[in-house]
């Protein structure tokens, strides 16, 4: 993993920011996210959470309750790190180790995949996180992405 990867994910997140959000915000964002996976027919599950309330979950057919699982621990991740659950796991790799291994927290609860990007607001920071699982990782922190991008008109 190189520091231009690094560089880009932190990029994102520095980018990706809500001038605000409530629960309004959260079921436009939530329901543009659900509609562009349809419309791709993709086997995603996606959850928005505000600190520890679920504001919004959905499942497209293909997803699976394995899936919420995953879900809940990236989005631990984004609660811990306040960063995207990809770009922790990529650190961890630019640094020689292994989030499972080395960062010490249980697995069942954590899970430092690509997915999980931190909801960050302007002049409150990391308050929350989107997430998705059902593709390959780099692919799930690929679509968050591009809906934030295309949400925010960024």
């Amino acid at each position: 993993m190189t520091d231009e990867k690094l560089d880009t994910l932190l990029a994102q997140e520095q980018r990706l920011v809500f001038p605000r959000f409530d629960e309004h915000t959260a079921w436009e964002l939530g329901s543009a996210l659900r509609a562009a996976a349809d419309a791709e027919r993709l086997p995603v599950a996606i959850a928005i959470r505000r600190g520890s309330q679920q504001l919004f979950h959905t499942a497209l057919p293909g997803a699976s309750a394995d899936n919420d699982g995953w879900l809940q621990r990236k989005a631990a991740v984004v609660a811990r790190y306040r960063h995207s659950s990809y770009y922790v796991g990529c650190l961890f790799r630019a640094d020689g180790g292994d989030f499972d291994t080395d960062a010490r927290l249980d697995t069942r609860e954590f899970a430092a995949h690509g997915g999980a990007f931190p909801l960050i607001v302007e002049g409150s920071g990391c308050i929350g996180s989107i997430a998705v699982s059902g593709l390959p990782q780099v692919d799930d922190h690929r679509f968050v992405v591009t809906q934030l991008e295309r949400f925010l008109n960024t």
